[in-house]
């Protein structure tokens, strides 16, 4: 088969997984208006019907990439299950349940649908350790977390995680949650008017793309493949702002004095999943296209219509990140 079209950026929701964090969900139902739901902890988020969708039929989504022109998809985890702020032990169990399922997916079709693993990253030790088992003895080809962990992206005790990622050669995959697994979103006005997605996944990409430039995790860990979701966030267009300022703050670390700001940013990967041709061309003119990804949110809201005419130029760039060519 020959692969024109590389999807990085789809979900899945995996009914094994189900009821899997103990009172943490997930599950979904019907609220007393019939409004169908999703629920992790106390959080619902709705309207919102996974059954029946290409979220959890297999079948209904090779129908939908054949209709698309998709070839291959990877597949990553709904983030509102990353839950990141639970209860360690929690977390983990789920995350192998959840891993195990993947396999299980991916499997039904296995040439034309790929697995990343999901992680207990509040507990590095045990994120390694399953990180290790789902690549190894599970054949998942790359890791999907979030961007918000008890701890910043640039702690220290997250060496030990990218250098695992790094010896494993997989790359790693972040992408916002509206929530940390217990709740809803920490800022309550994110709550609202679903901000958390129009505004609050802009605001934690924009975060981590900073945050791992700055905090001298490229410097750390060079080898180290990274993709943020949706083009970085606002990296693009405060891009002047985050430059100017690391010209003269003492808190820029080596390879931004050595190289700038910008510079370092190209070190990162990117899913060039974001709105608009305007958005598109920013994103193109900052970065270059030998660093983006293709991504499409498949069967969710934003979801494109057609693929955009770039989509087949970046195929190659998705092989490369992915570790196909081997």
């Amino acid at each position: 088969m020959t692969i024109n079209v590389i999807d990085t950026h789809a979900h899945i929701v995996l009914g094994k997984a189900f009821g899997k964090a103990g009172k943490y969900g997930p599950d979904t139902g019907l609220d007393e208006n019939g409004t169908p739901y999703f629920r992790i902890g106390s959080y619902k988020m709705k309207p919102m019907q996974y059954e029946g969708t290409i979220f959890m039929e297999n079948n209904l989504r090779i129908e939908a990439m054949d209709k698309l022109g998709i070839d291959l998809q990877l597949l990553s985890p709904n983030p509102l299950t990353m839950f990141h702020r639970i209860e360690g032990d929690i977390a983990n169990e789920f995350c192998k349940i959840h891993n195990d399922a993947m396999v299980e997916s991916v499997q039904e079709y296995p040439d034309r649908l790929l697995g990343s693993a999901t992680l207990p990253m509040q507990d590095v030790d045990a994120a390694c350790k399953e990180l290790e088992r789902a690549i190894n003895e599970l054949g998942l080809v790359a890791v999907s977390t979030g961007t918000d962990y008890p701890f910043g992206l640039d702690d220290p005790r997250l060496d030990d995680f990218y250098k695992t990622v790094v010896d494993l050669n997989v790359p790693l995959f972040l992408h916002p949650a509206s929530t940390g697994g217990a709740e809803g979103p920490d800022d309550w006005r994110m709550g609202r008017y679903d901000m958390s997605i129009m505004l609050g996944y802009a605001y934690e990409e924009t975060l981590a793309v900073a945050t791992l430039i700055i905090g001298g995790v490229l410097d750390r860990h060079p080898d180290l493949d990274i993709c943020i979701s949706h083009g970085g966030g606002a990296m693009p267009y405060l891009i002047e702002r985050f430059s100017e300022m690391s010209e003269f703050r003492d808190w820029a670390p080596e390879g931004v004095q050595k190289n700038g700001f910008v510079n370092e940013l190209k070190r990162l990967w990117f899913d060039a999943h974001v709105h608009g041709e305007k958005s598109q061309k920013m994103l193109f003119d900052l970065i270059g296209e030998d660093r983006l990804v293709y991504g499409t949110n498949f069967g969710g809201w934003d979801t494109p219509k057609k693929l955009e005419d770039f989509a087949p130029n970046l195929t190659n760039n998705a092989k490369k990140l992915l570790r196909l060519n081997n």
